[in-house]
């Protein structure tokens, strides 16, 4: 099997989508954000961003947190310890694999 073949299946499918892969890049860098700066951020749908970001919360790789500022709710997302550490193996697999395709 080539080291091509091998970085490939190294890569988490779970961050296969653009939005997932932004929604991690922005909780890598920041402890916590709220769904209103996420959906600026990220230029989605409330639709498509609670949707992603369940994927993630069922992988265990975000926790969502949801309680009310005055009467208003409020939902900030976090990185989990095994989200940060699966992002960053991902993003270490497609490193060896950008590496192996010089």
């Amino acid at each position: 099997m080539s080291n091509k073949a091998i970085s490939i299946a190294q890569l988490n499918k779970t961050f296969e989508s653009r939005i997932r892969l932004g929604i991690m890049s922005i909780l890598m860098v920041n402890d916590e954000v709220d769904f209103s700066r996420m959906k600026e951020l990220l230029q989605v749908t409330d639709g498509n961003l609670a949707s992603h970001v369940a994927a993630l919360e069922k992988a265990e790789y975000v926790k969502v947190n949801k309680q009310f500022v005055g009467k208003k709710p409020n939902t900030t997302f976090i990185a989990t310890k095994l989200g940060r550490k699966a992002f960053t193996a991902h993003l270490e697999a497609l490193e060896k694999l950008l590496k192996s395709t010089k």
